[in-house]
């Protein structure tokens, strides 16, 4: 993903998820695909963005803590989460803020 999310006027939320990978790459990349597609159709889901160089960063929005639970609880997701967290990634750590102010220059 190279463009920047639009999203709506604050306040809304972000999911932070900071990543290192582990050196297996089998079903990582269809898995990341399908799971961009899922988020994207989800109720509430606002954008997305990501970025890997080592460490991976995908910042996902959303409208509310509500729509991030049921993001966080669907069932596709949760086979990915079990995966990433037995195969796909070393480290990761998860983190919910709500954005308060945002700006563009």
């Amino acid at each position: 993903m190279s463009m920047i999310a639009k999203t709506p006027k604050p306040p809304y939320y972000a999911v932070i998820f900071t990543s290192v990978r582990t050196e297996v790459d089998e079903g990582y990349a269809q898995m990341a695909g399908k799971m961009v597609q899922l988020a994207a159709e989800q109720p509430g889901f606002l954008g997305m963005e990501s970025a890997r160089d080592g460490l991976g960063i995908t910042v996902s929005y959303w409208d509310s803590l509500e729509a991030i639970k049921h993001w966080k609880n669907n069932l596709e997701h949760r086979e990915a989460q079990k995966l990433g967290h037995e195969i796909w990634y070393s480290h990761f750590k998860t983190r919910i803020s709500k954005v308060e102010r945002d700006y563009e220059v």
